[in-house]
């Protein structure tokens, strides 16, 4: 097996490709007409396989996968007919050739729904089980799919293996799951939080007129955390370096609102003034608007990865864990995300832990769910 670094179109007219496709030197033709869905709380997410297009002597397929926002099920929908559509064309195949697998906590909730519109029969699969055995697949047998971050410098991949286990899975969606897998096919949930990405598109929601979670961790990309965040170097004056904290280091996710807020009020009250004027901690006037969308979206980003990398740690400290792998349509590829990861890991393990990250990071349970489909040996 081996990864097409082209990446393949297939045939259909309506999906959007990630270019992140999967190419098998190999293929068993039950496959042929599988489509997997994990739909989650935010996101859909989709994989599907098309044969060789050079050839029916040339055995193999590539594994494609999309996604779609969990409340645009019925665009969802439409690609997934506009794929049976495009098949029964170019090979033949019939509405009932098709098998729609879905996990996710979706599969239950739109179990009817999805066969009612799609008049195809949909098998249900275990979440946590899918995602396991979609990491598996990845970490074995994908080549240059795990990496870990480097700020500066070409990306260091580690190579596939079969010697992975004990670990650590992390997966950040909506919530987040982290979950020790012992051995193939042993795993249990050891403990999560609800403070996931659904609480950075929800807050960003409220706090700021981004309407989509790339536009959010576009505004991420550009604000700056420190006119938000109270920092070591706005109590101290400098580093902490006894404790091992830098200046830069948030000592209190969103502190400064407040105090600026307050004084801002203070001083309208005594200047009749507009409460455009606040004071920073250290006595310097600046204005209280420079609390912008661009500077939350950094600030909560930072927020809810800490408290995720922290967690992490302790639960890979807890049940003795060296690898910890972090997925989920949270961290797409987002270096600011997985910067902060790796330096939570890095910074409580003192260098001893470090963090990984895959590229197909949200299609874990979509990919096991489709795999699972594969006849055993």
């Amino acid at each position: 097996m081996g990864e097409d670094e082209t990446s393949q179109t297939g045939q259909s007219r309506i999906f959007y490709k990630d270019e992140m496709d999967i190419r098998l030197s190999a293929q068993d033709d039950s496959l042929h007409n599988i489509i997997a869905l994990d739909i989650g709380g935010s996101l859909i997410k989709l994989a599907y396989f098309s044969p060789s297009e050079l050839g029916p002597e040339l055995i193999g397929g590539t594994i494609h996968f999309t996604k779609f926002e969990a409340d645009s099920i019925d665009q969802c929908y439409e690609s997934i007919q506009q794929l049976m559509e495009d098949r029964q064309y170019s090979d033949g195949s019939t509405h009932s050739d098709f098998r729609i697998i879905a996990t996710g906590g979706g599969a239950y909730k739109y179990y009817d729904d999805i066969q009612k519109v799609l008049g195809v029969a949909v098998v249900r699969e275990d979440e946590m089980e899918s995602l396991i055995l979609g990491l598996d697949f990845l970490v074995t047998e994908v080549p240059r799919e795990v990496f870990s971050y480097a700020e500066t410098g070409p990306t260091h991949f580690v190579e596939a293996s079969t010697s992975i286990y004990p670990y650590l899975l992390v997966n950040i969606g909506s919530g987040v799951s982290m979950i020790k897998v012992s051995e193939k096919g042993q795993f249990r949930r050891v403990g999560g939080t609800s403070l996931g990405g659904g609480t950075f598109w929800g807050l960003l929601s409220l706090l700021t007129g981004a309407s989509s979670f790339p536009e959010m961790l576009d505004m991420a990309e550009r604000g700056d955390n420190a006119t938000v965040d109270l920092l070591v170097g706005d109590i101290y004056g400098t580093d902490y370096g006894k404790i091992g904290l830098k200046s830069t280091t948030i000592a209190s996710s969103f502190g400064k609102v407040f105090k600026m807020k307050r004084e801002a009020e203070s001083h309208t009250e005594q200047f009749g003034m507009s409460d455009k004027i606040g004071t920073t901690i250290d006595g310097e006037v600046q204005s209280t608007r420079s609390f912008g969308p661009e500077d939350i979206s950094r600030s909560l980003l930072l927020a809810v990865s800490n408290n995720i990398g922290q967690i992490a740690y302790l639960q890979s400290e807890k049940h003795q864990l060296e690898r910890i792998y972090f997925a989920g349509s949270f961290i797409q590829g987002y270096h600011q995300t997985m910067k902060t990861l790796s330096n939570a890991i890095k910074f409580w393990s003192e260098g001893k832990k470090q963090a990984y990250f895959l590229r197909h990071e949200g299609y874990l349970g979509s990919l096991g769910a489709f795999i699972k489909q594969q006849p055993k040996a």
